[in-house]
């Protein structure tokens, strides 16, 4: 499937900046606008299977910008992100065709799980809700594994980890990505959480051989 594409329109530079380092680690590929018009006109010349648009934006605002897109027949689900978060404001927001508002500041987490849900809701979602690994069946959506007819019982964070690598599969995944996407950890944050749940798992999987460590990189599921 292809790399999902996803428009950030934020006049934050900073903040810009961190949703897209954050979004491109989840293997999304991003593009910026920093102001409404420039938004609207990277919408009109590209095809993006998500926008995630600010509303308070200098010269054209977010609200306006989702009309122009709407009355162009541009269909791309549109998550408004703002600081704006009144019952009337997101009325009308999704009265002109937003398909998520969210309310800033909103933690990494939950907004990464509501990108994923739209592009999932629209057909475009990343990566797969079942994933095989040796012997072990995978189910991202009921949050299940298991082995054969056993059901495997994990505790929550560990099956966040499982998921975390199964998401990023092919690639080694760093400890501070794991740290990042699933513990809410700032970048930089340091913690042996991640050697901790690792060793969980790997002892209620039944062994080391589905998860590989890679030394002075990170880890990956097993081919």
């Amino acid at each position: 499937m292809a790399m999902p594409n996803i428009l950030i329109v934020e006049d934050n530079r900073d903040y810009a900046a961190t949703l897209r380092t954050n979004l491109e680690h989840e293997g999304y590929a991003v593009t910026v606008a920093a102001n409404g018009a420039d938004g609207l006109a990277a919408a009109r010349a590209g095809a993006f299977d998500l926008v995630l648009l600010d509303l308070m934006l200098p010269a054209m605002g977010g609200f306006t910008v989702l009309q122009r897109l709407r009355d162009e027949g541009i269909a791309a689900p549109v998550l408004l992100l703002t600081a704006l978060g009144t019952e009337e404001e997101k009325l009308r927001g999704f009265g002109l065709g937003a398909d998520d508002y969210v309310v800033k500041p909103v933690g990494l987490r939950e907004l990464l799980a509501r990108v994923r849900a739209l592009l999932r809701r629209a057909g475009t979602a990343a990566t797969p809700n079942a994933a095989r690994v040796g012997d072990l069946a995978i189910d991202l959506a009921a949050r299940t594994v298991k082995r054969g007819d056993e059901e495997l019982v994990l505790r929550p964070k560990e099956f966040d980890l499982l998921a975390a690598l199964v998401r990023h599969r092919g690639r080694v995944v760093s400890r501070a990505e794991l740290l990042r996407e699933v513990w809410g950890y700032a970048p930089g944050a340091e913690s042996r959480t991640v050697e901790t749940h690792l060793a969980a798992l790997r002892q209620r999987l039944g062994g080391a051989d589905y998860v590989v460590t890679v030394r002075g990189a990170g880890y990956r599921l097993a081919d």
